[in-house]
């Protein structure tokens, strides 16, 4: 089948069968500048295939895309369901820029648009540390951050993620994952290890564009001693102060500060609000509570934490992350002595 004739099998199945969705449309002159890219780089199969159906591929708010090159779609023979899938599986549904993907070790695993099918790092040179060098399912991205632009990434490949369909009639073909991930996208060789990076980045780049840069500076700057010491850290809340003017003289004592405004549990402000008066909630520092002040504010029956005001309730949230503004930082005096 041509990459013509394909591309056309797929948009019309999309659109026979699509639904209304809310997802906000990619602006044109986006969609134009990535498929330029595209096609100046020889993916103008990819480039052809955002501008007839760009649902396929941008149905999430943020997407990270590896373009597969014309060459080897010149060779992919397959039902156009089948087709569907493969392409797909080559994207995920976040923006993950070049900088950010090499920042991860071998083996991890990363959620595609096809339910409990994951793509994972199988080679990244951290000594030389080039974009060349890094392998997806054993692929090589021959052209990082082909197009960077609002919430997409886009990648150029050398070859699909997959093994292909045997003809156009195959309608039994899966893909084939790498080995180390399961179905949830986790590393399986050493359960633990695999840190939510992209979301963390996630936080840290919401925070930074949203009145808490000080305090998003100083979070990037302890993360990794506290992924190291809390690997299994899967829901979080974190009490972001609006005004983080701490200075301290050393290190230990700012990355317990830090800590000291992580709570290892998802608390929405609906799930804080009923908390009565004096309720405990641990930390991310030992023996370091913070309390619900509720009384703090009674004129107008805020919530508050250790007597600082939740002024920006669920700034951020996700299934495992919520992020509250806060009026201040806690006090130093909080904090219970090394």
């Amino acid at each position: 089948m041509s990459i013509t004739l394909a591309l056309i099998a797929i948009s019309a199945s999309i659109h026979l069968n699509q639904t209304p969705s809310p997802q906000t449309p990619l602006p044109h002159n986006l969609s134009f500048a990535a498929s330029l890219a595209l096609r100046r780089h020889g993916f103008a199969a990819t480039a052809t295939l955002l501008q007839i159906s760009p649902e396929l591929l941008l149905s999430s708010p943020e997407t990270t895309l590896f373009a597969i090159r014309d060459s080897a779609f010149s060779n992919i023979s397959a039902h156009p369901d089948s087709m569907k899938q493969l392409l797909k599986y080559h994207a995920c549904p976040f923006r993950l820029p070049m900088g950010e993907l090499s920042k991860n070790p071998n083996g991890t695993c990363f959620s595609t648009l096809v339910p409990r099918k994951s793509i994972a790092i199988t080679r990244i040179d951290p000594k030389q540390g080039r974009p060349s060098s890094t392998d997806i399912n054993n692929v090589l991205i021959t052209h990082p951050d082909l197009f960077l632009g609002g919430p997409i990434s886009i990648h150029g490949v050398l070859g699909p993620f997959s093994t292909l369909p045997i003809n156009e009639t195959d309608r039994d073909w899966e893909i084939t994952q790498p080995s180390v991930c399961n179905s949830s996208g986790i590393k399986i060789s050493s359960a633990g290890e695999f840190k939510n990076t992209v979301e963390w980045n996630r936080i840290v780049s919401f925070m930074s564009s949203n009145g808490f840069v000080s305090f998003a500076i100083r979070l990037r700057s302890v993360l990794d001693g506290i992924l190291v010491d809390y690997p299994d850290l899967n829901t979080v809340t974190i009490f972001a102060p609006l005004d983080f003017l701490f200075v301290t003289p050393s290190w230990p004592l700012l990355d317990r500060m830090v800590r000291f405004h992580m709570v290892p549990q998802r608390l929405t402000f609906v799930e804080l609000a009923p908390l009565p008066e004096k309720s405990i909630l641990s930390t991310l520092v030992p023996g370091g509570n913070l309390v619900i002040t509720r009384n703090a504010y009674p004129e107008r029956r805020a919530v508050a934490v250790n007597g600082v005001e939740i002024v920006a309730p669920d700034s951020f949230t996700s299934e495992h992350f919520v992020v509250h503004g806060i009026a201040g930082a806690f006090t130093m005096e909080e904090l219970p002595s090394m």
